[in-house]
């Protein structure tokens, strides 16, 4: 969903990721909505599931964000990537490869801690 001043500014819009619904607009400095550009960075990182991480991070690098990190498989059993989009707003995008009980997840932090 998109409402658009007539000027083409965003009110307000609406994008679906995983069934969640994620809304945003343009910025309205009178009413304290600014970018994180504005602001100086973000202070927030969005993390969403997805099916297919490396499809979204093609799609969203080929939209205009930067690739902060890219795809990789993380020791958490995640594969995972961190995106900045041209708002600002950090977004880190995963797929779940493994289900991993919290020892091992530690275990495995742990050895990373030690190379």
């Amino acid at each position: 969903m998109r409402l658009a001043e007539p000027d083409g500014k965003v009110g307000h819009a609406e994008i679906v990721i995983g069934g969640s619904p994620i809304m945003l607009s343009d910025e309205y400095p009178d009413l304290d909505a600014l970018s994180p550009l504005s602001r100086g960075g973000s202070t927030v990182g969005i993390h969403v599931y997805v099916e297919d991480v490396d499809a979204v991070f093609a799609r969203a690098v080929a939209e205009g964000a930067t690739a902060a990190r890219p795809v990789k498989d993380e020791f958490y059993g995640d594969r995972s990537c961190k995106l900045v989009d041209p708002f600002g707003h950090v977004w880190y995008v995963s797929t779940r490869k493994e289900d991993l009980s919290a020892a091992e997840v530690t275990r495995r932090y742990d050895e990373l801690m030690k190379q």
